[in-house]
């Protein structure tokens, strides 16, 4: 369950994409003008103190871009790299905005959607001490293997960008694909998403053995 809050960013989520985007090198698109939103989706971090997001979003005319965000209250250290931008939110203060494919509590949360068929986390807002369902905005449909049990990752991981970008891993590499409908899933261990205007589910991430 993923509890959020009505509230005000500065900047915003979509000005830090449409300054970090271009500089990717699985971008596509017009560089420099406005991101627009097109769909999101959340995963839980069982822990309850990061956010998980992950964003489809679209420059100018350019493809569905997929990018995976966490939201933490202080930098994660030695991920300078992987970070998107600072922002400040009206509720919970300065937030630090990374890459998700380089945070550590990203990838247990998408093996458990490739392996164990989970989804999209549940979002409520919390008005007036009351909790509200907000309804998705698009379908996310995990893989199911074997037992269903995802399987257990090692402490550290390496991630080339690209797309798509791998997160590798024991025992396992994890691939999100950052422009959906550009790759196919070679295995069931898969996640697949369809939005509005996007009937037809289209692979978002998969998982290979190493």
């Amino acid at each position: 369950m993923a509890l959020l809050h009505r509230a005000e960013l500065r900047p915003s989520k979509l000005d830090l994409l449409t300054a970090w985007l271009p500089g990717r090198p699985w971008f596509a698109g017009t560089a420099g003008v406005a991101v627009t939103r097109v769909a999101t989706f959340r995963f839980d971090d069982p822990a309850g103190e990061v956010g998980i997001e992950t964003l489809l979003v679209r420059a100018g005319d350019g493809p569905v871009l997929q990018v995976p965000l966490t939201y933490r209250s202080a930098p994660l250290a030695g991920a300078d790299r992987w970070l998107v931008g600072t922002t400040e939110h009206s509720v919970l203060g300065p937030r630090w905005v990374y890459d998700a494919c380089a945070d550590p509590v990203y990838p247990p949360a998408l093996a458990a959607a490739l392996f164990a068929g989970g989804g999209q986390a549940e979002e409520y807002f919390e008005v007036d001490g009351r909790r509200e369902a907000r309804q998705p905005n698009m379908t996310v449909t995990g893989g199911r293997v074997g037992d269903g049990r995802p399987p257990v990752l090692g402490d550290s991981h390496e991630v080339v960008d690209g797309d798509p970008t791998l997160i590798r891993t024991h025992p396992v590499e994890l691939a999100v694909v950052r422009r959906p409908g550009s790759a196919d899933a070679p295995s069931d261990a898969c996640l697949t998403g369809a939005w509005p205007g996007q009937a037809t589910p289209l692979v978002l991430a998969y998982a290979v053995p190493r």
